[in-house]
């Protein structure tokens, strides 16, 4: 299934991918307490929580429908540039990643001034996604 030379199945599981690596990365088992520190919130106010991942889904939906517009506009650049492996896939992803995603990041940092510890952790999120991404649609993209 294939719009615009992109395999919208490789898209898919570009995004269904992300999704999964950002409830583990955003869970208690790696990052949660020192990401809620980061933007204010009391870990152990358990009110807020709840009321935090009440209004959770709808945030969800639309965090899936963007990631699978930057997996269609990666899966787009990497078909123009010709790549057919999964490691050229993953540098495709690294250099969108390193050119886009962590310099408009690192300017909300700075102007935003938001803290280097929530910085590190929502880039560094979106580093493994790229990769994850690259490395998927690499090998999957191309008419």
């Amino acid at each position: 299934m294939l719009l615009m030379c992109v395999n919208l199945l490789a898209v898919l599981g570009a995004g269904v991918a992300c999704m999964v690596i950002g409830f583990l990365w955003y869970s208690p088992f790696l990052f949660a307490k020192p990401w809620m520190i980061a933007m204010g919130y009391d870990p152990e106010d358990k009110a807020r929580i709840a009321e935090m991942q009440k209004k959770a889904g709808p945030l969800y939906a639309i965090s899936f429908l963007a990631t699978l517009l930057s997996a269609f506009v990666l899966g787009k650049i990497i078909f123009h540039l010709a790549i057919a492996t999964s490691l050229y896939g993953m540098k495709a992803g690294l250099a969108v990643w390193a050119g886009f995603v962590m310099t408009v990041q690192l300017t909300d940092k700075l102007f935003g001034n938001r803290p280097w510890t929530l910085f590190f952790i929502n880039t560094g999120y979106q580093l493994v996604c790229y990769l994850v991404m690259g490395a998927i649609l690499g090998k999957w993209v191309g008419c």
